[in-house]
C-alpha cells in the first residue's frame, strides 16, 4: 500500500500544467526511485529530426526533482543541473528514472537517465536541489 504523504505528493505532480502539457506518465514513484515515461511527439524533435536536448533537460530536471521531494517530503528547487548526452532518439517512447545520492537537511542531491525502448542510454544528469523546510 502506497503511503498517504507519497500519493499526496504523486497526485501533486499529475496535476501540475507543466507535467501533463507535456505528456509525462508516472511508472513508479516511491522513496528513491521515480520512473517516467514521454512518448515523442513530431513537436519534440528539432532541426535535425532527432529529440531536441531541451526535452531531455526537462525530463531530468522533472524526474530529479520528483525523486528528491518524494524522499525528503518537502518542497525542493532545482540549485544545479549537468547533462550529458549520449545518443539522438526520434520516435518511440523515452524513460527516465532518478534515484538520491546524498540527501541532507537543506541540500540533496540525485541523479538520473533517459534511456529508449530498447534500453540504450540516450542522457544522463545529476542535480543539486534545495530543500525548502519550514
Amino acid at each position: 500500500m502506497v503511503q498517504p504523504i507519497i500519493q499526496d505528493i504523486r497526485e501533486s505532480f499529475e496535476k501540475s500544467r507543466f507535467f501533463s502539457y507535456i505528456g509525462y506518465e508516472i511508472i513508479e514513484f516511491q522513496e528513491n526511485m521515480v520512473l517516467l515515461k514521454l512518448p515523442i511527439n513530431e513537436e519534440f524533435l528539432n532541426v535535425n529530426n532527432t529529440l531536441h536536448g531541451g526535452v531531455h533537460a526537462a525530463m531530468l530536471d522533472q524526474v530529479l526533482g520528483m525523486v528528491t521531494r518524494v524522499t525528503s517530503k518537502t518542497r525542493c528547487a532545482t540549485i544545479n543541473l549537468n547533462i550529458n548526452y549520449l545518443a539522438p532518439s526520434m520516435s518511440g517512447s523515452i524513460y527516465a528514472k532518478a534515484n538520491i545520492v546524498q540527501h541532507g537537511y537543506r541540500i540533496a542531491t540525485a541523479e538520473g537517465e533517459i534511456y529508449d525502448e530498447q534500453g540504450k542510454t540516450l542522457a544522463k544528469g545529476i542535480g543539486t536541489f534545495k530543500l525548502f523546510r519550514d
